[in-house]
């Protein structure tokens, strides 16, 4: 298993894209909860398998692109891979409930887990994780914080240039 790394700004601060044999594996927020330590993204890689990726992600912040189309390299339990591939069906702009994700998943009373499935979401943004809110539509847990899931939904709701800086 080869992994590397790129750093790249981003409105909410540095990204760290990291590949774990040539495909993008996680995107880490600064100060990201769950984040592990810098030595284990591998070596730094300008290029490498992440010019695409950084391409996406600049059309995603210029409010170009709604939907990524990105190989991943997601490693997770079964049960998580399943939430995670539910988070895509998410469309940008829109949220959903633990409950409702439960529901699309075939177990209603999966809440819980989808919450804890959804926190180890290894590719935040681009698998949008931030997307998910509890079901009084209040702003639950996010790995890189509230103030950044808020800003993350208020600018994918087109509620002004404001919501990115």
């Amino acid at each position: 298993m080869h992994t590397t790394h790129t750093v790249i700004d981003s409105p909410y601060g540095p990204l760290t894209l990291v590949a774990t044999d040539g495909v993008l594996s996680h995107l880490y927020m600064e100060g990201q909860r769950h984040r592990p330590p810098q030595e284990t993204f591998g070596e730094r890689d300008e290029d490498g398998p992440f010019p695409e990726v950084i391409r996406q992600l600049a059309a995603y912040f210029a409010a170009e692109l709604t939907e990524f189309k990105l190989d991943l390299n997601l490693q997770g339990t079964p049960f998580q891979q399943r939430v995670w591939h539910q988070l895509q069906q998410i469309p940008y702009g829109e949220t959903r409930s633990y409950g409702e994700l439960a529901e699309a998943l075939g177990n209603p009373n999966a809440s819980r887990a989808v919450g804890l499935a959804n926190g180890k979401n290894p590719v935040g943004i681009i698998v949008p994780c931030h997307r998910v809110i509890g079901a009084n539509g209040s702003l639950t847990g996010y790995g890189g914080g509230l103030d950044r899931k808020q800003r993350l939904l208020a600018f994918e709701r087109g509620e002004g240039e404001d919501a990115l800086f």
